[in-house]
């Protein structure tokens, strides 16, 4: 079969003069463009999306006007063997793809295809001969439509020179480029320094500085007793004060004085000062005054931390500065210390400070979140507990918890396990006006646990079963309209700490927890069961 107007074989030797070999997935992948050209109408300008790196974008670039060079072509790696082509300013297009159930008739393809052979056993003539009959015969398509926020090409965006390596670079990439992020495949073989300038300041002896202020804090640290500022910025140094700073080694001193380091740099306090005032959210409190060129951030009330993970990374990528924070999501009680921010040196350029500015932006790093007094209800599945055959210990334990939290239960119910009567149980508590459902078990594999199907019966919506936690990996969470739902899987009865721990907050403070939030729960999910429970004071869920 042909491709295009070439024949196989004439485009078989212009794929091994482009390719550098006439690969098979380039072959079978010409094919592909083909289809898909023929799909769009005369006159189109069409785009593509390409979802592997291997082999197939070379078919567009070679039968298409398309390439990574002028954005038309774009590769994005899902791995599998298919393309997407579509008209570039309404989206409509076609995505064609490799589909193995159409092999069966080429055994030699669908080998090389699933990767059942090494490539050295492979019949490579075969191979050939079985993609030259079945053409476009192995693929599939589907009509479908690009959204709108996936159309275009983005403008040109700012270039910057990178203060590591000072190379330039679009600074929408971050702080510093993607290289000295780490995302580098090479390694230097000549070091190429890009000189650290600071500026110039000028020491004088501790005697000197008698009737002059202090530069900076001066830390006094007392092995296994106290550290602490000794001498503050701003702080007039007196006569005593000569051996004080012997003692502590230091002979020489900068005063504020003898410096003036010009608009290029920025004090340390002067800089962490106005981090912390973007940084800081509603909840948030902190002593406006730094401490050793440090600001720390205190919970104003009990909540719900929260951090925003990627500016945080992106702030600590800002060469001179830092921030470290305790563990996002978890419940802080008033007073509690949560974070702390810094400029490293004593003076920071101004761009590196205007970059943390910049990535700081308008929106809080840190919040707290309170727990609001929710009313819920406890629903308690199983026939054993329903007929009496076994004591119902799960409605105290979530009581507890709850109650712990600030919340109230309103309303608690056994069911059977019976699809129908979960689901009448759940409506009552609605009528009710509970605004969280907690049910407890059925939530297994079993065939008599079917409170999952029930809830679905009477209305779950947007749920995500199953977390990385153990215990708790059959954890369920969704909502029923407005009203939040909790499954808490059996082992809430035996082990004192499970993902209800983990869960139950965040719900409280009104978060919404999607698949990937759990799967971020994956590092830190594993409960070590210690003979006494620490929690929340251990690893678990951090």
């Amino acid at each position: 079969m042909n491709i295009g107007e070439l024949t196989f074989e004439e485009f078989k030797a212009w794929a091994a003069e482009f390719h550098g070999y006439p690969a098979p997935g380039l072959l079978i992948g010409a094919y592909m463009v083909e289809m898909a050209k023929r799909e769009m109408p005369e006159g189109t300008l069409f785009e593509v999306v390409v979802e592997t790196h291997k082999c197939l974008p070379d078919a567009v670039q070679m039968l298409t006007l398309c390439s990574t060079g002028n954005s038309w072509m774009r590769v994005n790696n899902l791995g599998r063997y298919a393309l997407s082509m579509f008209d570039k300013f309404t989206g409509e297009g076609v995505r064609v793809w490799l589909d193995a159930d159409k092999m069966e008739k080429f055994p030699e393809t669908r080998s090389w295809f699933l990767k059942e052979r090494a490539k050295k056993d492979q019949d490579t003539d075969l191979l050939f001969r079985e993609i030259k009959e079945a053409g476009e015969s192995t693929c599939s398509m589907e009509r479908i439509i690009i959204p709108e926020k996936h159309l275009g090409h983005k403008h040109m965006r700012t270039i910057g020179l990178c203060p590591v390596c000072g190379e330039a670079y679009p600074t929408n990439d971050g702080a510093i480029c993607r290289g000295c992020q780490g995302e580098a495949t090479y390694i230097s073989l000549e070091r190429r320094p890009v000189a650290q300038a600071s500026p110039e300041l000028k020491a004088v002896s501790a005697k000197e500085a008698v009737g002059r202020t202090a530069l900076h804090d001066m830390t006094r640290i007392a092995p296994g007793e106290s550290k602490g500022a000794e001498f503050k910025a701003g702080q007039e140094f007196s006569a005593g004060d000569i051996c004080r700073l012997h003692r502590m080694g230091r002979q020489r001193v900068f005063v504020e004085e003898l410096t003036d380091p010009g608009a290029e740099w920025v004090h340390e306090n002067e800089a962490v000062k106005h981090f912390a005032g973007r940084m800081a959210g509603d909840g948030i409190d902190y002593d406006p005054d730094p401490s050793e060129g440090k600001i720390n951030f205190r919970a104003a009330c009990s909540g719900l931390l929260t951090i925003d993970r990627d500016k945080l990374e992106a702030f600590n990528l800002v060469p001179d500065v830092m921030c470290t924070t305790r563990q996002g999501d978890i419940v802080v009680e008033k007073g509690k210390n949560v974070a702390g921010t810094r400029a490293i040196p004593l003076y920071i350029s101004r761009e590196n400070y205007s970059r943390a500015i910049a990535v700081l932006g308008e929106e809080p790093l840190l919040e707290l979140l309170p727990l609001r007094k929710a009313k819920v209800g406890v629903l308690v599945t199983g026939t054993e507990v329903f007929k009496g055959l076994v004591e119902d210990k799960f409605a105290p334990v979530i009581s507890s918890k709850v109650q712990h939290l600030g919340s109230e239960v309103v309303t608690t119910a056994i069911a059977p396990d019976d699809r129908k009567a979960i689901a009448d149980s759940v409506y009552a508590m609605l009528d009710a006006g509970v605004d969280l459902i907690v049910t407890t078990a059925g939530l297994s594999v079993d065939p008599d646990d079917v409170t999952r199907p029930a809830l679905i019966d009477a209305g779950l919506s947007d749920y995500v079963y199953g977390a990385p936690i153990l215990p708790g990996a059959m954890t369920l969470v969704g909502r029923i309209g407005d009203v939040q739902v909790l499954g808490v899987p059996a082992c809430a009865l035996f082990y004192k700490t499970t993902s209800l721990d983990l869960l139950l907050p965040r719900l409280l403070a009104g978060k919404d927890i999607s698949r990937r939030d759990l799967a971020r729960m994956a590092e830190g999910g594993f409960c070590l069961g210690c003979r006494t429970c620490t929690f929340p004071k251990c690893p678990f869920g951090k």
